[in-house]
This record gives structure tokens, C-alpha cells and sequence, in this order.
């Protein structure tokens, strides 16, 4: 999870939430993010949808449609799509580009493409 300042200007990761895809942990997992919404005044929540490179929508996309249906149904904010092919490619760049030192688990890019998937959102929204 990833959130931006109060202005809306710079996206920053936050924490992750190691999601299972079981039934059993559906109702955590909105609670933790719930939980986020409330303590940190969320406003909209952004939702990376991982297509596949030719824009279709693939099992992952599906899960994570199922869940955000939940969740929507648990908060009062808005709750938005956004594509998020290549952002852990983007952000794995990004942090050898800035030789940032990792250890290279991929919860940490997960971490990363979340902000940049943000970002990106917040840039198009500016202008």
C-alpha cells in the first residue's frame, strides 16, 4: 500500500498487507485496509489491476476484482481501478537506478509499485 501526502503531490509506500487469496482472510484483509482508510483520512483508494500485456484481463485481474468488490462495499470512499502493468518492472528500475540497497524480496517492489501506481494516478489528476 502506498499514500500520498495531504496535497495529493507525492506518493510514498506505506506498509504491505501479504494478501492469500483465501475466503478465510478476505474479512481481515478489508479490516486492515479499513483500518488504513480511517487512521490516515484516505479519501479515495487506488486499486492496481493487473492486465496482461495486451490489456486483457487474466485470473489475477479477476481476484482482484472480487476483492475490491468487497471492499468497496466497506467503505464509504471511492475506490478506483488503475492499470498497473509493468510497475514492479518499473520499480525494481527505479530502485537499481537509484542503487538503493535491498534486499530483494518481492513484497519490497511490491512496496514500490504501489507508490508508483499512485504517482501516477495523482499526476493525471493534476492535470
Amino acid at each position: 500500500m502506498a499514500l500520498s501526502d495531504p496535497d495529493g503531490i507525492l506518493a510514498s509506500p506505506l506498509t504491505i498487507i501479504n494478501r492469500q487469496y483465501d475466503e478465510a482472510d478476505v474479512e481481515a484483509d478489508v479490516e486492515a485496509i479499513i483500518n488504513i482508510v480511517n487512521q490516515h483520512e484516505v479519501g479515495r483508494i487506488i486499486v492496481g489491476l493487473p492486465r496482461s500485456m495486451d490489456g486483457s484481463l487474466g485470473k489475477q485481474a479477476e481476484k482482484v476484482k472480487d476483492f475490491t468488490g468487497k471492499l468497496r462495499s466497506c467503505v464509504e470512499v471511492p475506490v478506483e481501478f488503475r492499470d498497473e502493468r509493468l510497475t514492479t518492472v518499473s520499480a525494481r528500475r527505479l530502485m537499481r537506478e537509484t542503487r538503493v540497497k535491498r534486499n530483494r524480496k518481492k513484497t519490497r517492489d511490491d512496496a514500490i509499485a504501489a507508490a508508483l501506481i499512485l504517482q501516477g494516478y495523482l499526476e493525471e489528476t493534476r492535470r
